[in-house]
Formats: C-alpha cells, structure tokens, sequence
C-alpha cells in the first residue's frame, strides 16, 4: 500500500516509520519552508505542494488530492491538525478511490459538531455540563447563562485547540466575551457558533483512547490526564489518569465506549470529558475523530501501535484484539517541547537548530534535526519527550530528569518551565486542575521564584569549559590545563578570559570553569564554534566569535531606533490598529501579528504620536522590521511593550 501523509513535523516522522515498519510506501508532502525537513527524507516519495500559505498547501484539498492522485496513492493519512476533522477532505478522498485512513465521513460529521455531539451524547444517555446551544440569539445566550449561573463558559460550536474559549464572570462582561469568542471561531474555524455552559470550579481533563474497526467492533485503551495546560493548550499529558475513584474510572470508560458505539465509530478517536475535582463527577466534552498528539503514552502503558491499528482498519480488517486482550504496564508522562521563551511571555521562538542532544531511554518524538529551520509558519511544537515508568513516581522522575539533558542548540525551548512543571508539588501530588497553570503565571512571565533562570554568566563559564576542552581534544590528548597555555580567545587580554555570544548578541568575558558544579548537560560544536548548555531544564547557546569576529562586531556596533516599533520575530500582520498622526497611549495595541498559529498584540509603552506605519494587513514580516514610527511625548521614550498573547 502507498500511503500519501497529508501533514507534517513529528506526526508525519512517526506515521511514516509504522508504514514502513508495516512493509509500506509513504509519500511526503511539504511545502516552501518545509523543503529538506526531516519528514520530506525518511519519506518514499516527496511532492511539493505549495509556497508558505497554507490554504494553497497544507489546507487544499484540491492540491492534496491531485498530488495523492499524481504519484498512485492507495490512502491517505491526515495526522492531526490541519484537515484531519475535516469531513469534505475525509469524501474527496474515498470519491477519489483512495482509503481514508480515519473514522468515516458521518462519523467526522456527527462528531465535528460540538452542538450536534451534545445532543447525541445526550441521547446516549453519557453525562452533559449543564448549557445551552439550541440558539445563536445574543439575548437568549445571555438569558441561558443567568440561568446556568456565572460564571460561564463560552466555547466554539466547531473546531478545538484552545481557540473561540471565554471565561465570563459576570453579567457585565458576557457581550464582549460573546462578540470575542464567536469572531475568533469564525476566523478559526469558519463559524462563529458557540455554547454556554457551566463554568466547573476544579475541572480536570480526561479522555479516553478508542479504536474501532469497520465490522461493529469498538473498544477502548484506557484513559489519559491533560490537566497541564496553558490558555488551553495541553502541555504535559500522562496515562493513565491518576487519583480516580473506580467508580469515576469506570464511567469514563464505559460512557466513551457507549458513546463510540452508538455512531459505529471505526477508527482512532478520543472521548474527552472534564471532571470535577471536588465531586468526582464527569460531563462529556467532545470528541475527536483523529489521532491525538498525546498517543505515545497509551501506547507507552499498551504497547500497542495505533497508527498501525489505523492503517489495518483502513484496509478492512478486523481489530486484532478484544477489550479483555489490553494489559495496561506502568505509567508514562508526555511533555510537548516549544519552541518558545517562557521567560518572556512564552514568545515564539524562531531559528536554526544547531545542534541535539538527547537522552537515552526516552521516545523522542520530534519534527526537528540538526540543520532544521524553526520557521514562523507552523506550531510552535517541535517534539514530544516521552517516559515510561513501573509506576507514576518513576516515570515523572524520568521525566523531569530527560528535560535536564535535552538540548536543542539555537532555539530557545520551554523545556525548563516543563522541568519546573514536573517538579512542582501540585503536578507531583496528581492535584493540578486545568487552570493551574494559567492561575500562577496570570497572563506574565513567570518570576524569579516561580521558574528560576540559571545566571547567564555562570552558564557561559560552563560553555566556554566545555568548548576548550573540545577544541584541545581535536587538538591532540593530554591534560587541559597544561594544554590550553598562553591560548588567548579574547584579543589583549592578559589572563584566559574567553567571550562568548548569546542569542541576541549579549556579549559575555568569562573565565572557564575548570570543574563546574553545577548540574549541566552540554553539546560543543567546534566547527560551528557553537556550545549549548543545558543548566536545570533551562537551554542556552552561545557562539564563540574568533579574534577577527570581535573586532569587526566592536567596530560596527548596534544601535536601536527607541522611536519605533518593531516585530518580536517573523510573522503575518493580521490587523494593523495604528493610524498615522494619531496619539496613542501607553498600552495602546499598535499592530497584531500571527506567529505559530497565536496571536500577539504589540503595544505603546508610553505615549506619543504616530509618525509612520510601514505595513498592511496581510504582509509578512522578518524579526526586527520596523512596523511603526512615532514621535514620543517629551520626556515619555516610546516603545515597544512586550507582546501580549491570544491563543
């Protein structure tokens, strides 16, 4: 069978190893800042399909299937995201002879709809939150949610991933939630739809794995914890869910089997439910009719292979298991690594990955090699870390330990926050709920007490160690110490201070630490005169200029225009707010960018009048352009505030 992967990154990698595992062919597909990535060369075929708009690559349907057509696929596989819900691609694929390696079509349809999901959730008789979604009437929604009780929750009717949610705490605050959240799900999702429902207090989020096949046979694989998120975003994930009561347990698990059953669901797919903490009381919440980013750890705890599952079910065959086959082994935890500077805001990060580094005895997951671009243009996930333990404890420990050895040279990741997750009392004690996260960072960088930063010159004394003691190992063998003599990296310097350059061009003299104490995990590239370190979870690289390097960078020098406001990193311009010859306040939004698939408003940080605007909705940007001009109320230097983030 020739499967074409209607999808990128790590979800490609890995369906490509099950088929070929399977003894199958795959084709990749990938468009202009996916030429040369990883899942274009581990694939049997690779076929361009468009420049950087999606809608004209990964989101055309009509190019996806020419190009399927074009090299003689027999399936097509969607991965997540992108059009794996979408019901028209699921039908162009089977109209087009191919096997659509997914639930079916009715199934999609039945299911994409968080409205008509509700109801059949109902029918079926599986636990609903209290809501209403039988109008879109601005005035009903209101009546509904006097009637709920505030606080409320509205959410998207259609679509996922965090996007079209508010919180509404009040009367007061419900029309501009509403106008908010149903314009982000049209621009999300292409309707505006929402529900209203009640707001649970502790909420936890559950779900449960199924797989069916196209004969009646559905069963499910247990269930998985995805509390730890962020503004929606799932974070770290683990199998099975800790610190349910049987009877909680139990019900999950026969009310997504009940639910599966009765559409005739005949593939992956996922039951998600939010559980109240306090009561242990458990409401359906939707379904997912794909594969989820968060399978490796039901297979981790089964041992069983779901995308090869899939692959089986498309062809027709049976499942090759009952529900009295499935053994369950340990325990396994999940953490999805972004390219993304918590530090900062959790600012998306963009650039070369020079280098990995990753510890053994873990799955490793990854979009990323050494040489792979981390490009505005996609998710921030680059990998998923995955550990495995006898029990709960063991494999949090493996995986707090795994984020302090990871390295990913050149891109600034989360994987310290994530270490600082995996360590935290609330997370170790199985008691955080969804809003955990979201609670103690309240929409700012985390403090110095909340997620520790190591010191930048203590870390470059590590590198500049670690980078002589490569560059004398190359050299010849013998002691460091003896070797290293009158070696001067710094030029007139009188002693065996070394500068190094962190991102962004901080300049750092330090002198190496001969033995460093602190616990460090380090990747030296001589040739590149690159050295990452890891120190605690927290990635730094450094380059290592020569002599020559210095003296040109000194000569030149940098300056910055405090007059301007400039663009955090690559992105689209999705909404320009400033208008020349207008006043602006402090913490006025100037522009609103999209990078990654969010949000980010760049703001006044003080108060001034425009003098230019150098963009227009729709244009794409490089980090450091200049997006707007203005001359600062005297005494008042304006500039750009950091980035606020919507999901």
């Amino acid at each position: 069978m020739r499967i074409l992967i209607a999808n990128r990154g790590e979800i490609a990698r890995r369906i490509i190893r099950t088929a070929h595992e399977l003894g199958h062919q795959s084709i990749a597909v990938f468009n202009d800042p996916d030429r040369g990535a990883p899942h274009t060369v581990e694939a049997t075929i690779t076929a361009h399909i468009g420049p950087a708009d999606l809608s004209q690559s990964y989101l055309s349907i009509d190019t996806l299937i020419a190009t399927a057509l074009k090299h003689e696929a027999d399936a097509v596989h969607p991965g997540y995201g992108f059009l794996a819900e979408r019901l028209d691609f699921a039908q162009a694929v089977i109209d087009a002879g191919m096997a659509w390696v997914g639930p079916s079509p009715t199934a999609i349809a039945t299911m994409g709809s968080k409205i008509e999901a509700r109801r059949l959730a109902a029918d079926a008789g599986v636990p609903l939150i209290p809501g209403f979604d039988t109008s879109q009437d601005p005035a009903e929604l209101l009546a509904a949610a006097k009637v709920i009780g505030f606080p409320v929750l509205i959410k998207a009717a259609f679509g996922g991933g965090g996007k079209g949610i508010r919180v509404v705490n009040a009367e007061s605050e419900f029309g501009a939630a509403l106008s908010e959240a149903s314009s982000e799900a049209e621009r999300s999702f292409g309707d505006g739809s929402v529900i209203v429902e009640r707001f649970v207090q502790s909420p936890r989020h559950i779900e449960v794995q199924i797989i069916g096949d196209q004969h009646g046979n559905v069963i499910e694989l247990g269930t998985r914890e995805c509390s730890l998120q962020r503004r929606y975003q799932k974070v770290i994930e683990e199998a099975p869910a800790p610190n349910l009561s049987d009877r909680t347990d139990t019900g999950l698990r026969s009310d997504a089997l009940l639910l599966a059953r009765s559409i005739g669901y005949d593939s992956a797919g996922t039951v998600e439910f939010v559980v109240d903490g306090i009561t242990g009381e458990h409401f359906f919440l939707e379904m997912n009719t794909r594969l989820q980013v968060e399978h490796p750890v039901t297979e981790a705890i089964t041992g069983l292979d779901l995308v090869a599952l899939m692959l089986r079910v498309a062809e027709g065959e049976p499942l090759p298991l009952a529900q009295g086959d499935i053994t369950y082994h340990g325990h396994a935890f999940e953490a999805r690594i972004n390219a993304e500077d918590p530090a900062a805001g959790f600012i998306p990060q963009t650039g070369t990955v020079l280098g990995l580094a990753i510890p053994p005895d873990v799955r490793w997951d990854a979009a990323i090699e050494p040489g792979s671009v981390v490009s505005p243009h996609f998710d921030a996930m680059i990998a998923k870390l995955i550990t495995h333990g006898s029990n709960r404890t063991e494999a949090l420990r493996r995986l707090s330990a795994a984020l302090g050895q990871v390295i990913v040279a050149g891109v600034p990741t989360n994987t310290g926050f994530l270490r600082w997750l995996a360590e935290n009392p609330s997370v170790q004690d199985a008691s955080a709920t969804t809003r955990f996260i979201d609670m103690v960072f309240a929409d700012k960088a985390p403090s110095a007490n909340e997620l520790t930063s190591p010191d930048l010159e203590s870390a470059a004394a590590i590198a500049a160690h670690h980078f002589l003691v490569a560059e004398v190992e190359r050299r010849s063998s013998g002691n460091l110490w003896e070797q290293i003599g009158p070696y001067r990296p710094t030029p007139h310097r009188a002693s065996s201070i070394m500068t190094l350059r962190h991102r962004g061009g901080e300049r750092l003299d330090v002198e190496p630490l001969p033995q460093p104490d602190t616990p460090h995990q380090t990747l030296v590239d001589i040739d590149q005169r690159v050295v990452a370190v890891n120190v605690e979870g927290h990635n730094l690289t450094f380059t290592v200029p020569t002599a020559s390097d210095l003296v040109h960078a000194e000569q030149v020098g940098r300056s910055e225009d405090a007059s301007a406001l400039v663009a955090p990193f690559p992105a689209l311009v999705v909404e320009v707010v400033a208008v020349a010859g207008a006043e602006v306040k402090g913490g006025d939004t100037l522009v609103v960018i999209e990078a990654m698939k969010m949000l980010h408003s760049l703001t006044a940080n003080g108060d001034g009048t425009i003098a230019s605007v150098a963009i227009s909705t729709g244009d794409t940007v490089e980090g450091g352009a200049t997006l707007v001009t203005f001359e600062p109320t005297k005494d008042q230097p304006n500039q750009a505030a950091p980035v606020k983030e919507t999901p």
